[in-house]
């Protein structure tokens, strides 16, 4: 009898370990579920060269970015390495920077190495950097609540705080720091 239990006691663990054996040596990875994803974007383009015109039919503004990603349901536009170039019957204006966002086909947030230069010569503003400049596409008008850095040909000043209309070239810093002028 005890032969018996033996052989039944070796079949039965050797059942168990054959069975239990892919559970105990597979690999945990760890799967990001779908609900952790906050939203996948509706459209993505890759090298982005776009040109939005007005009512009237004349160029409001160009875009050419590295990435762009839509996001249509939650209403806003990233882009990445944007290139805005804005239009005006006078003026026309470069934005750069790393990132940016566009709400409503008009709100534009630019983050990161931001720079606005005026691409008409002998304007009396030829460029604007910040870290973080918000602009209003439509109305043509800047916003900034971090330092900038305003220069022109013979000029250049600094504050912290930025209200801006690029269609008048009105600038007014919020807290003005500096102001250098150069010999002409």
């Amino acid at each position: 009898m005890n032969i018996a239990r033996i052989v039944l006691s070796v079949l039965f663990i050797s059942c168990m370990v054959w069975l239990w054996y892919p559970y105990f040596t597979q690999v945990n990875t760890v799967v990001k579920a779908d609900s952790e994803v906050i939203a996948k974007p509706d459209y993505t383009a890759i090298e982005l060269k776009q040109t939005a015109f007005d009512e009237n039919g004349k160029i409001s503004h160009k875009v050419t970015a590295v990435k762009m990603e839509l996001y249509e349901q939650l209403g806003f536009t990233l882009f990445e390495k944007p290139t805005f170039i804005l239009y005006d019957d006078r003026q026309t204006w470069r934005i750069n920077a790393d990132e940016a966002t566009l709400y409503d086909e008009r709100q534009l947030i630019l983050e990161g190495n931001v720079t606005a230069q005026n691409l008409i010569d002998g304007a009396m503003i030829d460029k604007i950097t910040a870290d973080n400049i918000q602009v209003d596409i439509k109305l043509l008008t800047m916003r900034s609540e971090q330092p900038v850095i305003i220069t022109g040909p013979n000029l250049k000043i600094t504050g912290k705080g930025l209200e801006a209309n690029l269609t008048t070239e009105v600038i007014k810093l919020i807290n003005h720091t500096r102001t250098l002028y150069y010999d002409q």
